[in-house]
């Protein structure tokens, strides 16, 4: 049963990855869109930070299951 709880928990902090890709992504086509259009930087930054801060929330959600998880079932 330990396993199992150490596995749940294992999958749920994978999510940090999916974030990870998701934030590289946003801010490379975020450059790319500075470089094109340097005038709507700031806008562009306003829609990279939401964005960002979205995605990384996720990353912390599954962090907070994975330590719930261990805590509560282990």
């Amino acid at each position: 049963m330990t396993t199992l709880i150490a596995i749940g928990a294992g999958i749920a902090v994978m999510t940090g990855i999916g974030a990870g890709i998701g934030i590289g992504i946003a801010t490379s086509k975020a450059t790319d869109a500075i470089a094109r259009q340097p005038e709507a930087k700031g806008d562009i930054n306003k829609a990279l930070l939401l964005g960002c801060a979205l995605a990384e929330a996720t990353a912390i959600y599954g962090f907070v299951v994975a330590v719930l998880i261990i805590l509560f079932l282990g």
